[in-house]
């Protein structure tokens, strides 16, 4: 199953750190997903972060906001910036 890693920063310290099938989030023009490969992007997000373990196990982060970077197969996401 293809992977990528992610990272996910609060001001208190590391939310998850690990490697993932995908990302799901929503910004400001609607919701998207990240999978292995995706082209290289920095966006806002808001209300929810789901990340996707495998194709059937995935996990929500609620958040007012944040900002997502995906450049290659690696995600940074920080939370409440």
């Amino acid at each position: 199953m293809p992977k990528i890693n992610v990272i996910v920063r609060k001001r208190e310290g590391v939310e998850f750190e690990g490697e993932v099938f995908a990302i799901s989030s929503i910004n400001e023009i609607g919701p998207f997903d990240i999978l292995q490969d995706h082209a290289n992007f920095i966006c806002t997000i808001k209300d929810n972060l789901t990340i996707h373990h495998t194709e059937a196990k995935k996990q929500d982060i609620k958040l007012e906001n944040g900002v997502l970077r995906a450049k290659g197969n690696k995600i940074e996401v920080f939370v409440g910036i």
